[in-house]
């Protein structure tokens, strides 16, 4: 897990796989092969809600990320686009 973002407003976090217990659970016979998927969280602090996106939304927005490293945004630009994402945010934010 790797804090990308942080700020009054989002926090943003890359969720990678684990790939010890992936190589464990493929030594395993008994267990089945399990993809090694990564994914991004993203949590509204103002509304206390967060989006998990997984898939081509994670590929999507690792492309967003790139065109980040590359273009150097302002704040602003970078929270408008995590704004954009908010409306997928149906989960309260749960600590456990």
């Amino acid at each position: 897990m790797n804090m990308l973002y942080d700020s009054d407003s989002f926090v943003v976090v890359h969720m990678l796989p684990d790939a010890d217990r992936l190589e464990d659970a493929s030594r395993d016979a008994a267990q089945p092969p399990q993809l090694a998927r990564h994914g991004f969280e993203i949590v509204d602090k103002r509304t206390g809600k967060e989006v998990y996106l997984d898939g081509s939304w994670a590929e999507m927005f690792q492309l967003q990320i790139l065109a980040w490293q590359r273009d150097a945004p302002t704040q602003e630009e970078v929270e408008d686009t995590l704004e954009g994402y908010t409306g997928l945010a149906q989960h309260p934010v749960v600590v456990h």
